[in-house]
């Protein structure tokens, strides 16, 4: 199992810059990927980021345009997310996920929520106009 604990969160006006960590542990050697994925309220889960942890080829949500830039330092078992130019709809809980099992080749695999085996308990990020 893998353990996943985020942070990085708060309340920062618009324009402002935010990073988020996420740490694992337990079978982090074992990962293939690492996301990040964030959820507004009343709207469904959204994909974000992505980075293979072996390589670190990086994908991103189009919607992003280039505003955000995801990272790992691979030997302290985490994953950065970098939120820069922060506008009000991104306000969101993002949740940082680890894929171990699986060995996803497409951009449509590291954008689906289902190729990630675990999931953190999320933080708030919260973008005033």
């Amino acid at each position: 199992q893998v353990q996943l604990v985020e942070s990085g969160g708060g309340l920062v006006q618009a324009g402002a810059s935010l990073r988020l960590s996420c740490t694992a542990s337990g079978r982090a050697f074992s990962m293939y990927a690492m996301g990040w994925f964030r959820q507004a309220p009343g709207k469904e889960r959204e994909f974000v980021a992505s980075i293979r942890w072996s390589g670190g080829n990086t994908y991103y949500a189009d919607s992003l345009e280039g505003r955000f830039t995801i990272s790992r330092d691979y030997a302290k078992n985490t994953v950065y997310l970098q939120m820069n130019s922060l506008k009000p709809e991104d306000t969101a809980v993002y949740y940082c996920a680890a894929v171990l099992y699986g060995s996803p080749r497409s951009y449509s695999d590291y954008a689906r929520d289902l190729t990630y085996d675990y999931w953190g308990q999320g933080t708030q990020v919260t973008v005033s106009s």
